[in-house]
């Protein structure tokens, strides 16, 4: 066993038997290497990646490779979910370098962690047109002899260059045509035919449909409303959807959805369930909701810890093949099912005798089959009889070997998922998620905080470390704005107030308004720099905008208003190059562009009245609206924080709600009816 088993990470600890001597981050690896004069090699990935385990495989577990790799290097294991800050640094050296990025990473680094070499998998020996690592130890150890001076100007020229990005200057405040020509760009790169944007391989892109749900709301004639709903039921069809045990797998290798990436992590469940609740907010579809309510189950049932967190995700690879677990023969279909409803539910899910499943580069078949609808014929059978049959074959598949779970618990991920339990919740009246968002949050707030009340970013088995990033700040903020409006207690909104006062004293640059991922290193500059465009999460700078602009509405409070356009301005540059790359972005700007208006809702929590008029705030898509509720029982709480709101009181006994814009509000109102029109119209109007 080498140091990594003392390590808490899952994909670190998976490293740990490897002949290779592995280092974790730190001082003394470093420290180490400089003492040996030689060059670090770094390689970072993630417990559930499919070519981590593969190289692990062919290269790391191999005793001659192993060897060769100790006696030119000092190496260094990094998890990318512990550490998004080395991450994201390494990963913009990779692309600055070669065009391209992905996992595992792989970089030699001088003794100072300036990088030199960047590449993604690199196999044994070359093949697939790549240098394998038995070509590259002995060029590197060459290059680092022969070359040092080269070598040291080249690092070190590759860190300027991304500290010179890292440093671009503001824009100014984008307004309503970076919408307008977002929504331009998705609609030139959209398919039609099966949804999504752009060829294969496919992703969600949840962020990206979230910005064209408002722009629906904004311009009902745009065509954007289509454009999602063709996404969303062929990514519900497709073999992207566990359509056995719910949930969302990692992206689709083809055009048409149907060939998965296996992996099923936390956050495109939340991401995706979001998107499913708004869409369904908007259509009324039943299928959203009920997609929404499997992929959450779900997480329920297969990611959450005792503790109240949610774990990272579950591997592609089971028993060493990728999809395994997920993947049936038709023989096999036939045995739970029985010959004529087996038959029945393969010709639903596409199943065939000599499969659908092509595995490998070469596309070998392999008589295994994934599972996708086709669409709906008039002879299909009964809702309620399909169910049936998945329930069984969920059962049959609950026997097999599961795939590896990553049980750690991220603050950022978590936030992600408490705020789409609560958006849910809020939106279908169901208790239960609106209970597991409140126990994950008391989670973090108990087991994720230390002791100077700062988050932290990681737990796992009780123990919990790494100081909290960006993103688990502002992705916590949000989530509690939504508990807020599940649940109405005040005490959500409070915390999430400290916790932007905290973020901004870690994370802020005073000199352009901007937050940063991470503290810079020593000497590194491009370190922990400012991310301002969506990856397969949204950006920190985008949400922690979102984040301020609601509470700055909510609050009345204009210097949280000013912090959030600092940030826009900041951002609009990278935005007006490629905007669809910002979705986040775009949905705070729609935000933040307006008209948007603020509800208080002043009553007796509980009675009908207050019921009629909160229940429409709850379950409606007004995304320029936010609402607060003053309980006139305990007045107090709301006053402290939206001094706005101290006037507002119940009329002749009844609850009543005032719609304001910008703090002015109207006069108070009790019928609900007569709240939602003055929201639309409020809404609906243009602002140029």
């Amino acid at each position: 066993m080498n140091r990594l088993a003392a390590e808490s990470s899952p994909y670190l600890r998976q490293h740990a038997a490897n002949p290779v001597d592995w280092f974790p981050w730190g001082d003394e690896a470093f420290a180490l290497a400089a003492a040996r004069d030689k060059p670090v090699f770094l390689s970072i990935g993630y417990s559930t990646c499919h070519w981590c385990h593969v190289m692990e495989r062919e290269s790391f577990a191999d005793a001659e490779t192993a060897a060769l790799l100790d006696d030119a290097f000092v190496c260094v294991k990094v998890d990318r979910e512990e550490r998004p800050d080395i991450d994201a640094l390494y990963m913009a050296v990779c692309q600055s370098m070669t065009g391209s990025g992905g996992w595992p990473l792989t970089l030699l680094l001088t003794p100072d962690r300036r990088p030199f070499f960047a590449a993604t998998y690199l196999p044994k020996t070359a093949r697939f047109g790549r240098m394998g690592l038995l070509e590259l130890i002995p060029r590197a150890r060459e290059i680092w002899t022969a070359r040092r001076a080269e070598v040291l100007e080249a690092a070190q020229g590759i860190l300027d260059a991304l500290g010179a990005d890292a440093g671009a200057p503001r824009g100014e405040a984008p307004g309503l045509d970076l919408l307008e020509r977002a929504h331009d760009e998705l609609r030139r790169s959209f398919d039609p035919d099966w949804g999504g944007f752009g060829d294969a391989p496919k992703f969600p892109m949840p962020h990206a449909l979230r910005f064209l749900l408002r722009v629906h709301r904004r311009f009902p004639d745009s065509g954007a409303l289509a454009m999602v709903r063709r996404t969303l039921d062929a990514m519900r069809a497709g073999g992207l959807w566990d359509h056995l045990g719910g949930g969302f797998h990692r992206y689709a290798t083809d055009a048409r959805w149907r060939v998965p990436h296996f992996e099923k992590m936390l956050t495109d469940q939340a991401l995706l369930a979001m998107t499913y609740t708004e869409a369904w907010l908007v259509t009324g579809e039943p299928s959203y909701r009920a997609t929404v309510e499997a992929a959450l189950d779900y997480v329920l049932r297969d990611l959450a810890d005792p503790a109240g967190g949610f774990h990272c995700a579950e591997d592609a690879d089971s028993e060493g093949k990728e999809g395994r677990f997920y993947l049936w023969t038709r023989a096999g279909i036939l045995e739970v099912l029985g010959r004529e409803e087996g038959a029945a539910f393969c010709r639903v899910m596409n199943v065939e005798p000599g499969g659908n499943f092509a595995e490998g580069a070469g596309g070998r078949a392999t008589g295994a089959n994934i599972l996708f609808r086709s669409p709906p014929r008039p002879d299909d059978p009964d809702p309620a009889t399909i169910d049936r049959w998945r329930r069984a074959l969920l059962e049959a598949r609950a026997l097999r070997v599961r795939p590896h779970k990553d049980d750690k618990v991220l603050t950022d991920w978590n936030g992600l998922a408490i705020g789409a339990l609560a958006r849910a919740g809020r939106a279908f009246g169901n208790r239960r998620y609106i209970e597991a968002a409140e126990r994950a949050a008391a989670f973090i707030a108990s087991d994720l905080t230390a002791p100077d009340g700062g988050l932290l970013h990681r737990w796992r088995g009780g123990e919990a470390g790494i100081p909290a990033f960006l993103n688990d700040y502002a992705f916590c903020i949000l989530s509690l704005l939504e508990l807020h409006g599940a649940t109405w207690n005040t005490a959500h909104l409070r915390t999430a107030l400290e916790l932007v006062e905290r973020m901004t004293e870690r994370f802020s640059d005073p000199e352009d308004g901007g937050y940063r991922l991470a503290a810079p290193w020593p000497g590194v500059p491009a370190a922990g720099a400012k991310e301002f465009f969506d990856g397969a999460l949204p950006s920190g700078n985008a949400a922690a905008m979102d984040a301020f602009l609601r509470l700055a509405a909510l609050t009345g409070w204009p210097d949280l208003a000013e912090r959030a356009w600092a940030v826009a301005r900041l951002i609009a540059p990278s935005a007006e190059r490629a905007p669809s790359a910002h979705g986040h972005f775009l949905q705070a700007l729609d935000f933040g562009l307006g008209p948007s208006s603020e509800v208080v809702v002043a009553g007796f929590l509980g009675k009908p009245d207050t019921r009629a008029l909160l229940d429409p705030l709850e379950r409606g898509f007004y995304p320029r609206t936010v609402a607060l509720f003053k309980d006139v029982e305990a007045p107090g709480e709301v006053e402290i924080l939206a001094p706005f709101a101290a006037p507002m009181e119940t009329i002749a006994g009844k609850a009543a709600a005032y719609v304001c814009e910008g703090n002015a509000c109207g006069l108070p109102v009790t019928d609900p009816g007569e709240m939602l029109e003055r929201i639309r119209a409020m809404e609906e109007r243009r602002k140029s």
